[in-house]
């Protein structure tokens, strides 16, 4: 199998994958995020995490000159999804905030909430179209947030290009109380031996999760 290629501009997968050894190149997309109405958050983070590999794949194939071989690769897309459980079954799906605004409602959210963070992966076999994927569930528990301590983490920054509007792996641990279910790398953004096991199931080389060495 050929090379590894991370349809992602997110600095937190690619620190997850250089951490754990992996060889692979990175190749942000511009596939749309908005998800559909009326799916899980499980389905949703799936479904996104296939839109953006397959458009990163087929802007590989667009990129190739005429006559050229296309050299076969893995392209991994994945999506994080935050899901807040409200009342009568209802359920609120909270993606990357907008502004400091958006990003300081959805921390007075899940101030005090128990919420799930879903993380989709998607191995595309490039050529062939080939979705091995799959998700990971980790259950966040979160004291309450003070007002000012809301304030200053909207003021950080931290939040921007986060899922939630949070960084579990920065300062915003400081509120979390419990994980369940899932690993912390799954809140960060990539499941890490998830990912490796849809590798394996692509034919890509995948020993572990400590590392991952290209053909």
């Amino acid at each position: 199998m050929g090379k590894l290629v991370l349809a992602s501009a997110s600095a937190r997968r690619r620190d997850l994958l250089t951490a754990a050894g992996w060889v692979f190149e990175v190749c942000p997309g511009t596939a749309d995020e908005t998800p559909p109405e009326g799916m899980a958050a499980e389905e949703v983070a799936l479904l996104l995490a296939e839109r953006k590999a397959r458009e990163v794949a087929f802007g590989l194939v667009e990129g190739a000159a005429d006559g050229d071989e296309v050299e076969q690769v893995l392209v991994i897309g994945a999506d994080t999804v935050v899901a807040l459980d409200g009342a009568a079954g209802a359920v609120r799906l909270l993606g990357k905030p907008a502004d400091a605004a958006e990003a300081r409602a959805m921390l007075g959210e899940l101030s005090g909430s128990r919420h799930r963070v879903v993380t989709g992966v998607c191995v595309l076999v490039h050529p062939g179209g080939r979705c091995h994927g799959a998700w990971e569930r980790t259950w966040v528990t979160m004291r309450e947030i003070s007002p000012l301590e809301q304030e200053a983490y909207v003021a950080s920054g931290e939040w921007r290009g986060k899922a939630g509007g949070y960084a579990i792996q920065e300062n915003a641990d400081a509120f979390v109380t419990s994980l369940e279910e899932g690993g912390f790398d799954n809140v960060v953004g990539l499941p890490v031996e998830l990912t490796a096991e849809l590798v394996r199931a692509a034919g890509g080389q995948a020993p572990g999760t400590e590392g991952l060495q290209g053909d």
